[in-house]
């Protein structure tokens, strides 16, 4: 019995990793400092991992992001690896490339673009420099299948002829780590976990044919399970990694079909996405179940890389003690790893009884009245009182915007200045009156600036908020909030997911105050911001002894509450943000109505609104074509979406799609500081007026701009709602 652990944080302890690249960006670290902060780190990383497992992968950190390594390594973008801007001019750049989710996760991956004539060669052979550094691990790589179906500019019948064409680079590759002595070479398959066509299977069979002959390969799928899997069987490759926590059909496939005895099976056990305690005594039991009906040689691992748990518990000193006792970040993964190989080799021990033995009760965690309420839903409670065609007329008659209304997503700089005062609150360095004053003064110059700018709908700017979803996850009930528990979002950006441990209640306005107050200085509206229940679920640790839909309509409830009180202050329109409504649909569109059914319904019951208020939804990084009538469902009267860096060509999706409501596709990337020209601008804008009847149309950036500068900002701001002008000047209103 060996253990095996994969894609444990490179954020660090201390977030270093954030600390050095961006002080590299900014200036404060030179090429050699970068460059020998992220060695550090990485020894850090073999550290933590040799103190647990028996084996781990090398090479898996990355100055980025781990697809656009692959995609400079296969020559696709050919820039000297050691030429630090080009790198990242194509991660955040004027050009850089498109960017989205990584499968249903909130990760975000660098997105290539291929043709059906692209070249390939080994560029960079950056998992034999990885090994050469550390000759005891196992070098990493991201599979050829998932490269290719991550990327874009292909047609699907035209993903196997390239894959083909992929293959001898590949082979170049694992022959070259077989030859500097690596005993297995870790290949990361996650695509394999989605639907897979027919003429794919037979390709990808044909690929590993060829690479597992090259060299000893462990291929490791994830987040579902691999409906290929007994394809798989036959091939000479030394071994199969498999989710068995989150892939549930894959444990009734070895039930039925067995797992071949010159393989071994690396069984994900614990796991990687979720943060509650492994019960080590039923992990065990199957693990021995697994034993009994494949009789293969197993290791045990994590059932998803550790980048999604955030580094150690071990910091969380105020955490209540009920919640701390019963949960594992990815340092304690580790340790349950080690752990479940001592149960099942030596059987009990102290260390194996007492990590799940629990001291504190959670009888506190739980509201009946909440439960009562969802209970007690209605199908009238998940429906607006008048249909769309209706409401918007009313909403027109209201707000009497001009055509191509002008308006932001929410968020604005958050500067040094706005973080320290926070910081100082929270820390008591300042009163909570102090408090207000500075934000009221922050709303202020920003209502003045977006009216100096000549936006048509405004905001209040959300200063107050640290994140999207931790603003409003910290003003409710059952949901805990860690101090050090931060995950990467994309690059160097990062967000602590909160953690929904029991009944979710809404207990005093959570926005009110700010928006009213913004609202209160101008006669232009302002939009009331909040983020809706399935983004909030996304983006946070979720209970697992209730279903989630449940889950979901708590904050509904709650969110709804903010809705109405909203509504009688005169706030007339309310977006509620719903980011990862298409990035947590599952990997298989089997699964899909049931996700969707209750995402729309869970969004329909934060929103249901008066029919004179009108709802905008903000949705960004998706891929939209196959999605557009689960968007149908969610009834909102207008969706902002992301579109810049694919170059307004998201935009193609709607193109065979009557799509009768408002919509604003974003015409600037606000993920890099290059200012947009009005030209530019107006392209997007142009290529969309071709798709959307005019009076549907709103002009406003990607997602918020938070994390911009004020001098990038203004500029960007002003040339968009010049665009807008020119635009209504072009075809009248």
């Amino acid at each position: 019995m060996r253990t095996y652990a994969y894609g444990y944080p490179r954020l660090g302890e201390n977030r270093e990793f954030k600390r050095v690249v961006e002080g590299y960006w900014q200036g404060k670290l030179d090429k050699t400092q970068l460059r020998e902060g992220i060695r550090q780190l990485e020894r850090q990383r073999d550290d933590t991992y040799a103190q647990f497992v028996d084996a781990h992968p090398v090479g898996e950190m990355t100055l980025y992001d781990h697809l656009l390594d692959t995609a400079i390594m296969l020559g696709i973008y050919p820039i000297d690896p050691e030429d630090l801007d080009a790198y990242f001019d194509l991660a955040r750049g004027a050009e850089a490339l498109p960017m989205t989710k990584w499968f249903n996760t909130n990760y975000h991956y660098l997105v290539s673009h291929l043709s059906p004539h692209t070249e390939f060669r080994l560029h960079w052979n950056k998992p034999l420099q990885a090994y050469q550094q550390k000759p005891s691990g196992y070098p990493y790589l991201i599979g050829p299948y998932t490269f290719l179906r991550l990327s874009r500019g292909l047609e699907p019948a035209q993903l196997p002829s390239l894959l083909e064409r992929l293959t001898p680079v590949y082979a170049e590759i694992v022959q070259s780590l077989k030859e500097a002595g690596a005993a297995y070479i870790h290949v990361d398959e996650p695509a394999l976990a989605m639907e897979v066509a027919e003429d794919d299977v037979r390709t990808i069979c044909s690929v590993y044919q060829t690479l597992g002959q090259h060299a000893p390969i462990l291929l490791f799928t994830y987040y579902d399970s691999v409906d290929l899997l007994p394809a798989l069987y036959d091939l000479p490759i030394a071994g199969v990694g498999l989710d068995l926590v989150h892939g549930k059909r894959n444990r009734e496939t070895l039930a039925q079909q067995g797992f071949p005895s010159d393989k071994v099976l690396i069984a994900g056990i614990v796991d990687g996405r979720n943060v509650w305690k492994t019960d080590l005594r039923v992990a065990a039991e199957r693990v021995r179940q697994l034993q009994a009906q494949t009789g293969a040689t197993i290791w045990i691992s994590n059932a998803s890389p550790l980048m999604h748990l955030p580094v150690t518990v071990d910091w969380e000193t105020q955490l209540d003690p009920a919640l701390r006792e019963r949960i594992a970040f990815a340092k304690e993964r580790l340790q349950e790893l080690n752990l479940l190989k001592t149960l099942l080799t030596e059987g009990e021990t102290d260390a194996t009884r007492s990590w799940n033995s629990y001291q504190h009760d959670t009888r506190h965690w739980y509201l009946p009245a909440v439960q009562q309420r969802v209970a007690q839903l209605t199908p009238a409670d998940f429906e607006r009182e008048l249909p769309y065609t209706e409401r918007s007329q009313l909403q027109r008659e209201r707000l009497q915007l001009p055509l191509f209304p002008t308006t932001t997503i929410g968020s604005f700089p958050q500067t040094a200045e706005v973080r320290q005062m926070r910081q100082a609150y929270r820390t008591g360095k300042i009163s909570p009156q102090e408090y207000e004053q500075y934000i009221q003064q922050q709303i202020r110059d920003l209502v003045r600036r977006q009216e100096e700018l000549g936006l048509d709908v405004l905001v209040h700017g959300e200063f107050e908020r640290t994140d999207m979803v931790e603003f409003f996850a910290e003003k409710m009930e059952g949901i805990a909030f860690t101090q050090h528990g931060w995950l990467l979002s994309y690059g160097t950006r990062v967000y602590r997911p909160p953690i929904i441990y029991g009944d979710v209640a809404r207990t005093q306005p959570m926005t009110l105050k700010e928006i009213t107050y913004a609202q209160s200085l101008t006669q232009k509206p302002v939009k009331g911001m909040l983020t809706g229940p399935v983004t909030i679920i996304a983006w946070s640790y979720v209970r697992e002894d209730i279903p989630i839909e449940q889950v979901a309509y708590q904050i509904a409830l709650a969110l709804n509450d903010e809705v109405r009180d909203l509504e009688e202050a005169g706030i007339p329109i309310i977006q509620i943000d719903e980011p990862a409504y298409r990035e947590r649909a599952p990997l298989k569109k089997a699964d899909w109505d049931a996700y969707f059914h209750w995402a729309a319904q869970a969004f329909k019951l934060a929103a249901h609104a008066q029919p004179q208020t009108q709802v905008h939804t903000h949705m960004c990084y998706s891929d939209f074509g196959a999605v557009l009538h689960y968007i149908d469902w969610m009834d909102a009267d207008v969706i902002t979406i992301e579109a810049a860096r694919s170059r307004g060509e998201v935009i193609s999706a709607f193109e065979h799609y009557n799509y009768a409501r408002q919509i604003g596709p974003g015409v600037f990337d606000v993920h890099t500081p290059a200012i947009p020209s009005v030209e530019s601008i107006e392209t997007v804008l142009e290529r969309a007026v071709r798709v959307f009847p005019k009076e549907q149309f709103w002009v406003n950036p990607d997602c918020g701009l938070k994390t911009r500068r004020w001098e990038e900002v203004l500029p960007a701001l002003r040339n968009m709602v010049l665009a807008a002008h020119n635009l209504r000047a072009k075809y009248g209103g």
